[in-house]
């Protein structure tokens, strides 16, 4: 191995003595964050009718771990060894065989997922009494498919032709958090309005109290969730919803009777006109008498793009989607805001590569445990992003974080009964993770 110092050449000698270097630096801020918002002392409190004996090891604190690990880009119980090998870090964290224990008894035992989850929801509301809480959420529901690569209880078949499971989630778009989920087989239906009445039901339990009756909450599903129980249930729970619409023949018999000067310019995510995208409102053309009051659709319309294979439902060389909503205000600014639903497929990709992708466990309990704990996971970076980051690395994806901040190296030096944590000088972003540390020290503890 060779390096290059001041401009020459040199051969590297490696060795294995070195002292006082420790590794995923960066990843103690995420445990810090779940002692400062509290979420780690309400876990340990929920979780407390599980401890077998005094003595040992605490049942939320292994949660922490196993959170922060999969945070870290860990994906199994082994890749706990980079947690419990830097005690001067994280503490002292359990073995491999300890930490599957606990997720069999949170498993076996019939409330302590809704302990989990009664947890997680305290921890939130602190984050939101530090950093503030949104004036209007917004809910994205999505469903996605895991591949389960052995025989494992609930994976089944799925629609496209594959083997697994078929979760349901539940995101906040304004706070970028994980709201809710619920694994399901994998030949469970992604418009099975009972699962999302379910899921979406969980997310809004995750809203802190003293927030709930203030926020305006829209629920923003693909074309899954156009169907009337969901669309009712958000009526009497008074949510707004906007959600796909199949282009089926009565929709497109109206878009043919709208002319070119109704149609208006689509608007991009920064407010700026699209330079292919017009929009139009075709709810007089339609008969929406069995959809909630107040109902209207909404139709988007673009060239495709050069080389497309249009489809019989492309008309003039136009690509069609509509989607049905109860929000007031201007077509393009609504269907700006429906657009934005795509980020929940970020956050899904983010998951599976945060734990999500492939479920450990042979048995479904246990495996839907684990899916509260990629959840948590999920959070804790959101958390960290919204306290203790700014600029680009507030918005920067989990794989970004993991190689600017969180995996970095550094050396603890203890003196005179002080401990230091010396980043490198010339690492780009030593100065953001040092920050951030500054900032977590002055975050007042949870009461």
């Amino acid at each position: 191995m060779k390096v290059t110092h001041d401009g020459r050449q040199m051969k590297v000698e490696v060795t294995s003595d070195g002292a006082g270097l420790v590794s995923h630096a960066g990843s103690a801020l995420l445990a810090q964050v779940a002692d400062k918002s509290g979420l780690t002392r309400a876990l340990s409190r929920e979780l407390g009718a599980l401890q077998l004996r005094t003595g040992s090891h605490d049942r939320g604190r292994v949660v922490r771990d196993l959170a922060v690990m999969l945070a870290d880009g860990g994906d199994c119980l082994s890749d706990m060894a980079v947690v419990r090998d830097q005690a001067a870090l994280f503490g002292t964290a359990a073995s491999d065989s300890t930490a599957f224990r606990v997720i069999d008894q949170i498993a076996g035992h019939p409330e302590a997922i809704d302990w989990l989850r009664a947890a997680h929801a305290r921890g939130r509301a602190r984050v939101w009494e530090l950093a503030g809480a949104p004036g209007r959420l917004t809910i994205d529901l999505d469903a996605t498919l895991l591949t389960a690569h052995s025989d494992k209880e609930g994976a089944e078949p799925t629609w496209k032709r594959g083997y697994g499971f078929h979760p349901m989630l539940a995101y906040a778009d304004q706070t970028g958090e994980a709201l809710a989920g619920e694994l399901r087989p994998g030949n469970a239906g992604a418009g099975t309005a009972a699962d999302q009445i379910a899921v979406a039901e969980a997310a809004l339990v995750q809203i802190p109290e003293q927030h709930i009756e203030n926020i305006k909450i829209l629920l923003r599903v693909d074309s899954a969730g156009a169907c009337h129980e969901l669309l009712d249930w958000c009526r009497e729970a008074r949510i707004g919803y906007s959600v796909g619409f199949d282009l089926t023949e009565p929709v497109r018999d109206a878009i043919t009777k709208i002319t070119d000067q109704d149609w208006v310019c689509a608007l991009d995510q920064d407010g700026s006109e699209r330079p292919n995208g017009q929009v139009t409102e075709i709810t007089e053309h339609l008969h929406l008498a069995g959809w909630p009051t107040r109902s209207r659709v909404i139709v988007r319309r673009e060239r495709a793009h050069p080389g497309a294979q249009l489809t019989f439902t492309d008309v003039d060389g136009h690509r069609f989607q509509a989607i049905l909503t109860d929000q007031t205000g201007p077509v393009a600014e609504i269907e700006q805001g429906h657009r934005g639903r795509a980020r929940v497929e970020d956050h899904i990709r983010n998951d599976k590569d945060t734990g999500l992708r492939n479920p450990p466990f042979r048995d479904f309990e246990h495996n839907r445990v684990w899916l509260e704990v990629v959840r948590i996971a999920h959070d804790l970076i959101a958390w960290t992003q919204r306290l203790l980051l700014s600029g680009e690395l507030a918005k920067a994806e989990p794989k970004r974080l993991r190689y600017r901040l969180l995996h970095v190296a550094a050396r603890l030096a203890l003196h005179a009964r002080t401990a230091t944590l010396r980043l490198q000088a010339t690492w780009p972003w030593a100065s953001d993770l040092a920050a951030a540390f500054h900032k977590l020290k002055a975050l007042p503890a949870p009461a």
